[in-house]
């Protein structure tokens, strides 16, 4: 009975201290931190009147999806045009910012992709090719995405994605970027 409470005990303090150095290793934009609820960004998207969506699926119960953004224009003091949280029991552990803008043209959206890889580089070290793909829909539209990741610590990672969809039939593009924050430790806990 001693033997199982110490393994208890040391698995539960090695947990935490994972935790708390994932905390300071890689922590989620906008000043929230893994674990976090609902709550705080309820209360920050009140505060700057922003739009919030709440999806609960119903074969997940313990997740929720909030989507926060404005119903025009970027997110305040922000270039990204919405923010996606991921919780699971109530637990914050995953954040996406998406940085899509009717008004950027393809160059804009690349030439903002590259100066935030740079960006995350210099301050996170070198990212890794996570996927490179390319799709042709039965309806016109070609997409290319490609995506690197970088994981400072087993189950916390930074992955930064940029797709580009092409209209063939009407000869347009648009492209978006994403930066996305993910903790799969809040998850284990």
């Amino acid at each position: 009975m001693i033997k199982h409470f110490a393994i208890l005990s040391i698995l539960f303090w090695t947990l935490s201290i994972t935790s708390a150095s994932a905390q300071a290793v890689l922590p989620p934009p906008f000043g929230l931190k893994w674990g976090d609820s609902p709550q705080k960004l309820f209360d920050w998207a009140e505060r700057q009147k922003l739009d919030v969506t709440i999806n609960l699926p119903g074969q997940q119960k313990d997740q929720r999806h909030v989507v926060i953004k404005r119903s025009k224009g970027p997110l305040p003091d922000h270039e990204a045009s919405s923010l996606e949280a991921r919780f699971n029991k109530g637990k914050l552990y995953e954040v996406t910012l998406n940085y899509a803008d009717p008004k950027w043209s393809l160059s804009t959206s690349k030439m903002k992709w590259n100066a935030a890889r740079r960006a995350l580089k210099a301050s996170h070290g070198q990212f890794k090719l996570s996927a490179k793909k390319r799709d042709t829909s039965h309806d016109k539209f070609l997409t290319d995405s490609i995506s690197y990741h970088i994981e400072p610590v087993s189950g916390l990672f930074l992955m930064i994605t940029f797709t580009e969809v092409r209209d063939t039939l009407r000869n347009t593009r648009k492209a978006q970027f994403s930066l996305i924050y993910h903790n799969d430790n809040v998850v284990a806990q």
